[in-house]
């Protein structure tokens, strides 16, 4: 959506303030006009509008808002999702479905779907996902909704049945899918089992979010459970860096109070804000592929609609951190000036926000570096420093990096254990092995004393970046060398390390490997066996891919499809095998 002609000649930064003043006014007159009032005259801009509708308290507020919208030329298409979004989060079912038959263009079925599992329409939703083709899969996020579905209606055999669907299926469980677990497990009164689907997510591969976190915490705070609450609190912050939310926050609160202070001195000042600090952040990405942390800020529009009459009057102000991260786009010094002039409130939480909203990492340096010298005491702490330097790892800035992480730690700042590894898988992409092999052999001095398990996801973060810049002969010296230091890999390491040795045609580096797995006396599980036919039908070694094969069945294991039409495909090419007829 383009902004309006008559801004043109504006910085985008006074374009967004003016917004966001349009929008604050818009919001307040949504929840202080009486029933029987006129609606607020609907904004000539398109994203004002959208917002507008997005903060809308209720059904009839968010339609009289949209059908105020000028009909030549005919809503762009963003206004008619904004809208579906918010009367399915508000269970307006009727008025959702009248709405989605009058989209110019139908939504897709994985919107649809979405939408009416949020509406809390259980057999449209069930009938939407039907419609999603099964070959060669659907996607994961579409599991994800329908497994919560069922565990929000308490259909506990029918969410277990969908997410055994999902494996089947061969859709990839993510973050969100262990969030969905997490909290139909917690919610049933079954908080043990969800630790330990939690506790068990790294060695997966998945990554803990700050949803996780809320869930937990809520459940065992409600139990009483101060010892794990405080392992948990110690997880979010040594290992994971997440920030926490709301419910996270609470947990802590009823932690002190019952006198268990350890571990959480460091989140007074989230406990009391300062009163002067609070936005009402418009952050609705929610938890897919991108999910870093939630809309935790308080008061996020589309949450207003529980606040009381006191609060109506006096609604935060309206902040979106990627509208303003697009305005400051290039760090030009008139659009900089204007971001001056505003007086924002800088908080950690805000700053990590915009981080992450900026799409170059030369532009969220100089913002990091612009905003450490505001006047009002805003001071970077290890979550913004965390932030920072995965942002420039993941660019290849491995320079700034450097001199980030010598100042931390002249400063005595320990960064999150998570920020190490990700450092080193970013390294990765952009072929920095030496630089990565240098943050593993500093970890400790950057996150602290790292625990065995920690400290065998790190190795296999290395060993992945070593991989990636094609440094096998150093990949299998540090594999030698953590083994001899007692750390031993798991398999996902030395399957992941095989696949980029097979990918590379080492067939003498991936029978090394098969000999460590054997003498470190761990069992090749499916995938392991399935790389290694790979690798040997890719070489034209269909013997010894039967060979693999049949071990593979011998030990209860079952092939996957693909796997075996490769291998026959192999036998009939190199003669193994009678032609077909």
């Amino acid at each position: 959506m383009s902004p309006p002609a008559a801004a043109a000649a504006t910085t985008r930064v006074a374009l967004y303030l003016r917004r966001a003043r349009l929008i604050d006014s818009l919001r307040l007159r949504l929840r202080s006009s009486s029933p029987s009032s006129s609606p607020p005259p609907p904004p000539d801009d398109p994203v004002v509008a959208l917002h507008a509708i997005r903060a809308a308290p209720t059904p009839s507020s968010a339609l009289s808002l949209f059908r105020a919208l000028p009909s030549a030329p005919p809503p762009p298409l963003p206004l008619y999702h904004a809208l579906a979004a918010r009367l399915a989060s508000l269970a307006a079912l009727p008025d959702l479905r009248a709405h989605l038959a009058s989209f110019p263009l139908p939504p897709p079925p994985l919107a649809r779907l979405r939408l009416l599992a949020a509406a809390g329409d259980r057999a449209s939703a069930l009938e939407a996902y039907s419609s999603l083709p099964a070959a060669p899969r659907r996607p994961a996020e579409a599991h994800n909704v329908v497994i919560e579905l069922h565990a929000r209606d308490g259909d506990h055999a029918a969410a277990v049945e969908a997410f055994r669907g999902m494996v089947r299926e061969g859709a990839l469980p993510n973050a969100r899918t262990y969030t969905v677990v997490i909290a139909h497990l917690a919610s049933a009164g079954f908080a043990d089992q969800a630790l330990e689907v939690f506790r068990v997510l790294p060695s997966l591969r998945v990554r803990r979010t700050t949803r996780q976190y809320n869930v937990l915490a809520e459940a065992l705070a409600a139990a009483d459970r101060f010892d794990q609450l405080r392992w948990l609190v110690r997880e979010m912050a040594a290992v994971d860096g997440v920030m926490p939310g709301p419910q996270m926050r609470a947990a802590i609160a009823a932690m002190r109070e019952a006198g268990h202070i350890d571990g959480t001195e460091d989140f007074v000042e989230e406990l009391s804000p300062n009163a002067r600090i609070g936005y009402a952040v418009d952050d609705v990405e929610g938890e897919g592929e991108s999910e870093e942390e939630d809309d935790d800020d308080g008061d996020a529009n589309h949450g207003d609609r529980d606040r009381g009459n006191r609060e109506k009057q006096s609604l935060k102000p309206w902040l979106d951190p990627r509208e303003l991260a697009r305005a400051l786009d290039g760090w030009d010094p008139r659009e900089v000036a204007g971001l001056e002039a505003a007086g924002l409130v800088w908080t950690p939480r805000l700053v990590c926000k915009l981080l992450r909203a900026f799409k170059k990492a030369v532009t969220a340096w100089e913002f990091f570096c612009w905003v450490a010298c505001r006047p009002g005491g805003f001071a970077h702490d290890r979550h913004t420093v965390a932030r920072m330097v995965a942002i420039l790892a993941r660019a290849g800035h491995v320079e700034l990096v450097e001199r980030l992480l010598a100042k931390v730690r002249a400063d005595g700042i320990l960064l999150p254990f998570a920020t190490v590894r990700l450092v080193i898988d970013f390294y990765g992409l952009s072929k920095k092995a030496d630089a990565a092999t240098r943050v593993f052999r500093e970890a400790e001095s950057i996150c602290g004393p790292i625990s065995r398990p920690n400290l065998v996801l790190l190795c296999s973060s290395l060993l992945r970046t070593m991989a990636k810049c094609r440094r096998a002969l150093d990949a299998m010296d540090l594999l030698e060398e953590m083994m001899a230091r007692g750390v031993l890999p798991d398999l996902q390491t030395f399957s992941g390390l095989m696949e980029h040795l097979a990918g590379a045609g080492d067939l003498k580096g991936v029978h090394r490997l098969l000999g460590l797995v054997r003498q470190c006396e761990l069992q090749p599980d499916g995938y392991m066996y399935s790389v290694l036919v790979k690798a040997y039908c890719k070489r034209e070694r269909a013997a010894l891919a039967l060979r693999v094969f049949d071990e593979m069945r011998a030990a209860g294991l079952t092939p996957d499809a693909p796997t075996k039409a490769l291998l026959v495909k192999s036998l009939w090419r190199e003669g193994k095998l009678p032609p077909r007829t």
